[in-house]
């Protein structure tokens, strides 16, 4: 079963979590705090991360963007009372996939790690021989790898995918809910966003090149010009 690396620093919650986790089969590691929780990460990498965003000396923000200096595809989850919509937004930029508001139903909460858990074995790119060229960066998608004047960038597997997608369309409007649908299992608010901040990266991939653009076509999707 999956390895849950939970950070609360309300202890009873976090044990209550623990506990509801571990009669329903995972194996869950938990840490009081974002110090200890980096610790066990490097040691041991877990299959998802489940977040408390407000925590004292290193919040759960400031944990994924140091989980995402060295890993660019675990999952997680943030758990927090914030649903303003720039903690959302900032929580997707800084790597998170999911945001669960407190109070939350374990119910619901494993609802949504499972199906983090799917979509990340899920979402590697498809199978491809050969690399291909967008203006004049190379992209393999196989190896999740862009490349531009012999310099390397290598890609998450959800930004592999986007690219991937986005190419196949290329010139043509990539519908919204369809890709929320195919790559994030629905096309739920949370996940729109989610999409947005990738589509963000992925111009910022692509910037070194002016002939190249993401374009908004608004209430319907995204166009990749080459």
């Amino acid at each position: 079963m999956a390895t849950v690396l939970l950070i609360e620093d309300e202890v009873a919650l976090g044990m209550i979590v623990k506990d509801s986790l571990e009669v329903r089969g995972f194996t869950v590691r938990y840490a009081a705090d974002g110090d200890v929780a980096l610790a066990d990460f490097r040691q041991e990498r877990p299959d998802i991360v489940v977040a408390d965003v407000m925590m004292p000396n290193m919040d759960g923000f400031s944990v994924a963007q140091q989980i995402r200096q060295t890993d660019p595809d675990v999952p997680i989850l943030f758990l927090t009372a914030r649903s303003q919509t720039a903690d959302v937004v900032r929580g997707f930029e800084l790597g998170g996939n999911d945001y669960l508001k407190k109070p939350f139903s374990l119910d619901e909460l494993i609802v949504r790690i499972n199906a983090l858990l799917r979509r990340n074995v899920a979402v590697g790119p498809a199978a491809t021989s050969d690399s291909v060229r967008i203006g004049r960066y190379q992209f393999d998608a196989p190896k999740q790898k862009l490349s531009f004047n012999g310099q390397d960038t290598l890609l998450s597997h959800r930004e592999a995918e986007l690219l991937r997608h986005l190419y196949e369309q290329r010139n043509q409007v990539l519908e919204r809910n369809a890709v929320l649908i195919e790559l994030w299992g629905d096309d739920s608010f949370f996940n729109g966003r989610s999409l947005d901040v990738f589509i963000t990266k992925l111009r910022r991939h692509l910037r070194d090149d002016p002939q190249i653009q993401i374009i908004n076509v608004r209430g319907i999707g995204y166009k990749l010009i080459v």
